[in-house]
C-alpha cells in the first residue's frame, strides 16, 4: 500500500490518500480543508477514489468531507456514529474559527469495532478509539503493518480531550489497550505532525511511554 500526505488548513492536517498499486485504486482519508488542493492531488496521483474514510468528526478533519464527496462522486464511510453531533457541530466549530462553514454532508455508512474497509487489493481493519473524540476509529493495514491513526496518538505526544466528548483516561485506555497489542513495529500516520511507530511511542512518548 502506497500511501501520500496532504497537509492542509492551518491547523496542519494530515489528510492522507491510500493507494493500491496494483489496481491504482484509493481511499482519501480526513479531508479537513483546502478542496481545490485536494483536488489536485487526487487527480495527480492517476488514481480512481474509490471513497472517503473519516477518524472522527472534528473540524479539521472533516471541514472538506462535503465537498470532496460532490468531486470524487463516492460515498463517505466512518467515523463511529458516536461522532455524529460533532459532524454536525462543524458549522459552529468553522464560526468559532473564523473558517468557511463547510459544505454539509451524511456519511454512507458508520463504522464499528471489527468492521473491514477494503479498497483495491487493500484491507483495512477498524479499532474503535474514543477519548479524543467518543466516534474516533483508526484503520489498520496489517498486510503492512501502517495505521491510520487520525488523533489518537502522535509522535510524543497524544490527542487532545478537552472539547467536546473528549475524556483522558478513555484516551489512554484506547492506546493501551487497542493499540499496543499491536506490535512495536506498526507504523502510523498522525492526525497531524510526522509519522512514528508504536514501539517507539510505547517506549518514550511521555504521555502513555513505559518510561513514563
Amino acid at each position: 500500500m502506497e500511501f501520500s500526505l496532504i497537509t492542509v488548513t492551518p491547523f496542519a492536517q494530515n489528510c492522507t490518500l491510500l493507494v493500491c498499486p496494483d489496481t491504482r485504486r484509493a481511499v482519501l482519508v480526513d479531508p479537513g480543508g483546502e478542496p481545490e488542493r485536494l483536488k489536485t492531488a487526487c487527480d495527480d496521483a492517476n488514481v480512481k477514489v474509490e471513497k472517503i474514510l473519516l477518524t472522527h468528526g472534528h473540524l479539521d478533519h472533516v471541514g472538506a468531507a462535503g465537498d470532496m464527496q460532490r468531486y470524487l462522486g463516492v460515498d463517505i464511510v466512518g467515523p463511529h456514529r458516536d461522532d455524529q453531533f460533532l459532524i454536525e457541530m462543524a458549522p459552529e466549530f468553522a464560526r468559532a474559527y473564523g473558517f468557511a462553514p463547510p459544505q454539509s454532508f451524511t456519511p454512507s455508512s458508520w463504522l464499528e469495532e471489527g468492521d473491514v474497509v477494503t479498497f483495491g487489493n487493500q484491507r483495512l481493519d477498524v479499532l474503535h478509539c474514543p477519548g479524543h473524540a467518543p466516534g474516533h476509529v483508526v484503520f489498520v493495514n496489517h498486510a503492512q503493518k501502517i495505521i491510520q491513526m487520525g488523533d489518537v496518538l502522535f509522535k510524543g505526544s497524544i490527542g487532545r480531550t478537552d472539547l467536546p466528548g473528549g475524556d483522558m483516561p478513555t484516551l489512554i485506555q484506547s492506546i493501551r489497550t487497542k493499540l499496543w497489542p499491536l506490535g512495536d513495529d506498526y507504523q502510523f500516520i498522525p492526525g497531524h505532525g510526522p509519522l512514528s511507530t508504536l514501539g517507539d511511542e510505547r517506549r518514550s512518548n511521555p504521555f502513555v511511554g513505559e518510561q513514563r
